[in-house]
């Protein structure tokens, strides 16, 4: 992997990681981490549209008009929405049902957009790709930390299976989403610069 696409990857992961450090995508983010299976369930399809529409932007980025370059991003971001979306209603159907409008409201997810108007719209379809891949993966393992989190303190279980009957309910409801969130990016951040400052110094 050449240094370009290592860089792509530690920016999507960690440096600037959608929800911890860019605080993209907090709708989804703080409505849909009840349990860490619902956390996968909004993050695969998050990643899935962000990879396609990067992949396709990337393509098309030379025919369209500068002028209608957002609306024309919104078509196509939407298009893939709405093929995740008949997918999970045929496929994963109680997730889906569990989702409900979050799937639809990926549309207007600022990280799809933002990615696709900052990197995809620029870069060739490899790098676009990659991305979009990194970007969805560091999407969904914020979500799915923050959900696991949510539900281990808040229903006493993890990926629906009880194993304690210790719950703190706070957590599972709006004010314990953004305690969470805010414990977790804190923490997210101060591991993340140290981990940085140790490389800087090897270097």
């Amino acid at each position: 992997m050449t240094s370009k696409y290592k860089d792509i990857m530690k920016q999507g992961l960690f440096e600037q990681n959608p929800v911890f450090m860019q605080a993209l995508g907090m709708c989804p983010a703080l409505a849909t981490t009840t349990s860490a299976i619902n956390a996968i369930g909004m993050g695969v399809a998050t990643t899935c549209v962000l990879v396609m529409s990067n992949i396709v932007i990337s393509i098309i980025r030379k025919l369209i008009p500068d002028k209608i370059r957002i609306p024309a991003y919104i078509v196509v971001i939407a298009s893939f929405v709405t093929m995740i979306d008949m997918l999970m209603h045929g496929f994963t159907y109680e997730l889906w049902k569990t989702l409900g409008l979050f799937i639809p409201l990926i549309v207007v997810n600022c990280l799809i957009l933002g990615r696709a108007e900052s990197f995809a719209s620029r870069n060739s379809t490899v790098p676009a790709f990659l991305d979009g891949l990194f970007m969805g993966l560091g999407f969904t393992g914020a979500l799915f930390i923050l959900g696991s989190v949510r539900e281990i303190l808040g229903n006493g279980s993890f990926m629906g299976m009880q194993f304690s009957e210790v719950k703190l309910f706070a957590f599972v409801l709006p004010p314990g989403a953004y305690l969470a969130l805010g414990i977790l990016a804190g923490l997210f951040t101060f591991v993340s610069n140290k981990f940085s400052n140790k490389t800087k110094e090897k270097s």
